[in-house]
């Protein structure tokens, strides 16, 4: 059994006359009758029931029919997939960030991505590395944006940026007379810290390993007993007066109406930072998006 077999079968159904049939098929008649014939052959039935003046369907044909519809509209719809896959650019992409990264990354890359492939949709995800990790295993994700070092089975990785930490806090607070901080000053500080499950977190911690050591390894008390759930929550935080936070060098540009109030410093050489990098499966068959991702950051 064929497509053009069941083609064939539909137009006979509809025209009810194998000369039309295959007229609309764009074949000769008997190509077409003897198609249909083999085919009922091969069934074991008769689809049709045939006179000199009009072709009619069985009952079995009847329900035949409308399975073959159904079956070459699903045929249709497989072609315009592959015909959808000829064109990287023309198919959903869907591309997930870390928390840290998605807030000051994504606006650029959508603006960069809608004057380079305006036509292609886009679906964009922020999660933590782990929820990103599984997503981009099961194909739900295409590529995601991750803080290196980053290991998957069967995941390549391209580092896109880097960033170096800084230090947000008041413009009245003692170190902000510092031209740039060590990191072993801020154990002496409250510093305001992401919860538990953002790699970010782990990064500033291990940056600056004295935060931990000045809490006896526990995080919950002392200077860092205030954790938010986000960058932008704890900027707000550090402006209200709760104490200083590290940040990446991306998010520490601040509201218009908190501006006047925070102060970022550098850290001193050599500086803390991170690596942002684009991840996506070994099989992902599109190249070419993965060449514009990198390279829409690049602008």
């Amino acid at each position: 059994m064929t497509l053009t077999e069941l083609r064939y079968v539909v137009a006979l159904f509809d025209t009810g006359h194998f000369r039309k049939a295959a007229e609309q098929c764009h074949v000769s008649q008997p190509t077409l009758s003897v198609a249909i014939k083999k085919l009922e052959g091969e069934l074991g039935i008769s689809l049709f029931e045939r006179s000199r003046l009009r072709v009619n369907s069985t009952p079995i044909g009847e329900q035949f029919v409308t399975q073959a519809r159904a079956v070459l509209r699903e045929a249709q719809i497989l072609t315009g997939v592959a015909e959808r896959g000829k064109d990287p650019l023309g198919t959903m992409l869907s591309v997930g960030a870390i928390y840290t990264v998605g807030p000051y990354l994504f606006p650029r890359l959508v603006g960069q991505l809608q004057k380079t492939a305006a036509a292609m949709p886009l679906f964009i995800e922020e999660s933590y590395t782990a929820d990103l990790r599984k997503k981009l295993a099961s194909g739900a994700l295409d590529a995601i944006f991750i803080a290196l070092p980053f290991n998957e089975p069967g995941v390549v990785t391209r580092a896109v940026y880097q960033e170096p930490f800084v230090v947000l806090m008041p413009k009245d607070h003692p170190l902000s007379k510092e031209k740039a901080i060590d990191p072993a000053r801020l154990a002496d500080h409250r510093v305001l810290l992401l919860g538990e499950g953002h790699c970010f977190r782990d990064q500033v911690l291990a940056a600056c390993p004295g935060l931990r050591d000045a809490m006896g390894g526990d995080l919950n008390v002392g200077h860092a007993s205030l954790q938010g759930s986000s960058l932008e929550t704890i900027k707000h935080m550090v402006a209200s007066g709760l104490g200083i936070t590290v940040l990446p060098k991306s998010a520490a540009a601040t509201p218009a109406q908190i501006d006047h109030t925070l102060i970022a410093r550098p850290f001193i050489e050599p500086a803390p930072s991170r690596t942002v990098a684009l991840a996506w499966r070994v099989s992902f068959p599109r190249h070419q998006v993965i060449d514009l991702l990198t390279q829409a950051l690049e602008q």
